[in-house]
């Protein structure tokens, strides 16, 4: 959690005087424990600080950022389709810049876009994991979106190894890409899962003549079968993630833990049957004990083809030393038995710490072994018969139950939503993936018609989720509590599901409240706050009054699925327990309007304020008032105006940026703020000649601070205190204009913009102060731009 990492030196003589101090705490004094945990303190620390300093000495130096590099490497993972490109990890062999050799991270997750520009089809090549590629690209460094409440890119792609993003450049002046190698021996695993997935998604993916809902539903269940074999999670649609978590059961449908743990007691009811066969192998080694291995090794199998990931590995850990515990005699105390792997999880990963599923997973974990004989899946000393069977999903059904209750409270702090219908969706969902579709998934590996059974599975699955998510509050959204507040529900949840006596489960129910009842602080009546969301090329402005709030554009749509609304702006509404009155969307560019249907969707009670035209898609989803000049209302003290455009410029032919609605807020004791959308120079001197009131202490930047905006005149009748513009790193248009910043600079405004601040809070009961998000908690592993 350092804002900035100390000298490898530093971390070296930490972890020298740790092994110093070890060696001291061996001598049973009345202060060796103490001393102890003080030396095991000292010593994570500076393993974790060595790892890092290491690691970031291999970050891409800013020199190359932007340039065009000549790189050598293998593509070290399965590549991801879009509409109109492919994404791909790609472990470097060498770089260089203009002949000369340059050094760049090791590992590079890389895009390749068709050339003819955004939304049309891909025509490149087919790329495959192993294929050793050589081809010009232009790098920079992870840079993501900084929000409250919001995902960590860059903490992600730190977790992944991966320290530098780029795309393939195509160009006649450029050398052209050059495939070296079709299969090599790297990366035999990622070949394998590559040609998995493909095989199930052209085999499910084929259309069934004169049935195209069968054919829909077919490629929809392609995806989870998919995900079910390989880990890909990407192969699931949208949609269907969105119905998974309102149901409660996302997590049943990428390899986690609950697949890895049942594949390894199946694994190992199946070996002692086979092993209970032959006198010799039990004479050479216990059923059980084999049974118990071979699980494991089977299970540690399944979790690499599945890609490997954290939650999986951590898993696998776990059985492994509960294993070696098992095989060894010894009969630990639970706590110590899960305290062991969550400290094992953690020398793997330290960053594990950091993660939403490290927390998840092990007090699952620990409400489990608290409340249960026997949490871990165990070989069965005998031949499993039908009761055993029953017994096993019955305890099945009882974990998840208390699992359910148990992590509510953490589920709503870590993302601010819980599903009321999870219970009943997981007592359904759990026996069904777990001992149907999973089992049927990884034969088809075997024998493909099985997954033409795991899809139907699938389908059968999904007609009762969806029938639960249409339930009434089938989902409930609370705003984020702080972390003592959670920390006291978690152990109000914990209490509530121990095998203790009634009276005393009830006392769990008093630390839930806070959680419950919890509310942020709003603004005093008589002002407002602003929140410019760091949403990368686009613009979007949460303001919030007493009582009301308002969205002022929706951020950029970044493909056919995905847009700035659905992945950034919702989660962050929900978590700030924000209710909508009105959304503006200033213009129709995709960079300002593309979220907006996501956020028109989860604020159903939100008008819409735009001056999109009738025919706008957005029309259908919600009729959309038509701002013009002179449209005024007030909320809580604070008013709010339309300064642009007028009726008169909504005539044919109007560039969109010219109908920027343009929306002036000022509070009880005179402190404004000026939201201008894409107004260039031309439209800034018609609004002056206007008449209307500018002036304002804050100000957006028009145009995200093109060279063609933010004229002198402009900036002067406003005479802002603080300029923010909003746009994304490295972006193509070259926004904020050098020019422009400095035509603020010059008299003397506070500058400042997404690229560098991440979201920036403002209000205006303390007009000159200006709250950036990369500054508010910096970490070492986020991306400082220069």
């Amino acid at each position: 959690m350092q804002p900035r990492l100390w000298s490898m030196a530093a971390y070296l003589a930490l972890a020298a005087s740790a092994l110093l101090g070890l060696r001291l705490a061996r001598h049973p004094t009345n202060g060796h424990r103490l001393r102890a945990a003080a030396v095991a303190l000292a010593a994570a620390f500076a393993l974790c600080g060595l790892r890092a300093a290491a690691f970031q000495a291999q970050a891409l130096s800013p020199a190359l950022e932007g340039r065009d590099l000549l790189l050598t490497g293998t593509v070290a993972a399965m590549p991801q389709s879009t509409p109109n490109g492919m994404r791909f990890r790609l472990e470097i062999e060498s770089a260089s810049q203009e002949g000369a050799a340059v050094a760049v991270p090791p590992l590079i997750d890389m895009g390749w876009w068709t050339e003819s520009g955004a939304g049309d089809v891909f025509d490149g090549p087919a790329l495959r994991a192993g294929q050793r590629w050589q081809f010009t690209a232009r790098l920079k460094a992870p840079h993501g979106s900084r929000n409250p409440h919001g995902f960590d890119y860059e903490l992600w792609a730190w977790e992944q190894g991966v320290q530098a993003t780029g795309s393939v450049r195509l160009s006649r002046s450029l050398a052209a890409p050059r495939l070296l190698q079709e299969a090599g021996w790297r990366h035999p695993v990622e070949a394998a899962r590559q040609s998995v997935r493909d095989a199930i998604l052209v085999r499910l993916a084929r259309a069934e003549p004169g049935d195209a809902a069968l054919t829909l539903s077919r490629q929809r269940a392609a995806g989870v079968v998919a995900a079910l074999v390989t880990g890909d999670q990407q192969a699931i649609a949208r949609s269907d993630w969105d119905l998974f978590r309102a149901t409660g059961v996302a997590h049943l449908m990428s390899i986690s833990g609950l697949h890895v743990t049942m594949f390894a007691w199946m694994a190992a009811a199946a070996i002692g049957w086979l092993w209970r066969r032959s006198a010799r192998l039990c004479a050479w080694r216990p059923a059980p004990h084999a049974a118990l291995l071979g699980g494991i090794l089977l299970a540690g199998l399944y979790a690499l083809f599945s890609g490997g990931g954290l939650p999986a590995q951590r898993t696998v850990l776990m059985l492994a030393i509960v294993a070696v515990l098992r095989l060894s005699g010894r009969r630990w105390p639970w706590p110590q038995v899960w305290l062991l792997a969550c400290a094992a999880a953690v020398a793997l990963d330290p960053w594990a710490l950091l993660q939403a599923g490290f927390w998840l997973s092990f007090v699952a974990v620990g409400v489990l072994f608290a409340s249960t004989a026997a949490p871990l899946p165990q070989a069965p000393e005998a031949p499993p018969s039908a009761r055993h069977w029953r017994a096993r999903l019955g305890a099945l059904l009882r974990e998840q139950a208390i699992v359910t209750v148990a992590l509510a409270p953490l589920t709503l702090l870590l993302f601010s939503q819980l599903s009321l219908v999870g219970l009943p969706a997981n007592l359904l969902a759990i026996p069904w993936t777990t001992l149907v579709v999973t089992p049927l998934s990884l034969l088809g590996v075997a024998w493909p018609p099985c997954w033409d059974l795991a899809a139907g599975a699938v389908r059968l699955l999904v007609l009762p989720l969806e029938a639960m998510a249409a339930w009434p509050h089938a989902v409930l959204a609370l705003p984020s509590a702080p972390i003592w507040v959670t920390v006291l529900a978690v152990l109000g949840g914990a209490l509530a599901c121990m095998p203790v006596a009634p009276r005393l489960r009830l006392l769990g129910i008093a630390p839930l409240l806070p959680a419950l009842l919890w509310f942020p602080v709003q603004p005093r009546p008589g002002r407002f706050e602003l929140l410019a969301v760091d949403v990368g090329q686009g613009s979007a402005v949460l303001v919030r009054t007493a009582g009301h709030a308002l969205l002022y554009d929706t951020g950029p749509r970044y493909g056919a699925d995905d847009d700035a609304g659905q992945r950034l702006l919702v989660p962050l509404l929900q978590a700030a327990g924000v209710r909508l009155d009105t959304v503006v969307v200033s213009h129709r560019d995709d960079d300002h309007a593309g979220g907006a249907a996501s956020v028109l969707a989860s604020q159903p009670q939100a008008a819409l304020l735009a001056s999109i035209e009738a025919q706008h898609p957005l029309q259908s989803l919600r009729p959309a008032t038509r701002c013009e000049a002179g449209q005024h209302w007030s909320w809580d003290g604070v008013d709010f105006s339309i300064v642009h455009p007028q009726a008169a410029d909504y005539r044919p032919g109007t560039a969109s940026n010219a109908l920027s609605c343009v929306l002036r807020i000022q509070d009880a004791d005179g402190h404004a703020a000026l939201l201008t959308g894409d107004i260039a120079a031309a439209d800034e001197a018609r609004l002056l000649a206007s008449g209307a009131e500018l002036r304002a202490d804050w100000l957006l930047v028009p145009h995200h601070g093109s060279r063609g905006s933010s004229s002198p005149t402009f900036i002067a009748a406003v005479a802002p205190r603080v300029a923010i513009a909003q746009a994304g790193y490295r972006n193509r248009f070259g926004h904020p204009a050098a020019e422009a910043m400095a035509r603020y600079t010059g008299p003397g405004v506070a500058w400042t913009d997404t690229i560098h601040c991440g979201a920036a809070r403002w209000s205006s009961e303390r007009p000159e102060e200006v709250l950036c998000e990369r500054r508010e908690a910096p970490r070492y592993w986020q991306h400082n731009p220069a």
